[in-house]
């Protein structure tokens, strides 16, 4: 049987639930809010064990802004958007950035794993791991 990565849901779900707050929150109240919805798809992708989960959990996360989209939150369509094509253009599109935003958060927690543990290391060179015994 296949295994199946472990993911964190809880970044998962909040991830979803804040790209979806920001899409709503800048309907009804200043459209200057739309952009901040990456940050839920960068949590999802932050909370994430590695960067290939966490991409996946990005381009999950992206889902309730394609049903918000296609539901009017965005602005209203015209022209090659009104297609089957444009609609599923538009879908992928989603997708992509989610994709892409979710790596993003996924690669900066590695990152900055990768620095903790090398600010580690120089913590216990020389006299510092003296100082660190006592």
């Amino acid at each position: 049987m296949m295994n199946l990565p472990e993911i964190n849901f809880k970044a998962l779900v909040f991830g979803a639930a804040i790209a979806a707050a920001f899409i709503l929150f800048g309907y009804q109240i200043w459209d200057w809010l739309y952009p901040f919805s990456a940050m839920g798809l960068l949590y999802a992708g932050y909370g994430q064990r590695d960067v290939k989960t966490g991409a996946f959990a990005g381009g999950f996360a992206s889902t309730p802004i394609i049903v918000l989209t296609f539901q009017g939150y965005m602005g209203q369509f015209d022209g090659f958007f009104l297609t089957e094509n444009g609609m599923l253009a538009l879908t992928v599109l989603i997708l992509v950035v989610g994709v892409f935003v979710g790596f993003v958060g996924a690669w900066t927690k590695r990152s900055r794993v990768k620095a903790l543990e090398e600010y580690e290391k120089k913590q216990n060179i020389g006299k510092n791991k003296k100082k660190n015994k006592k």
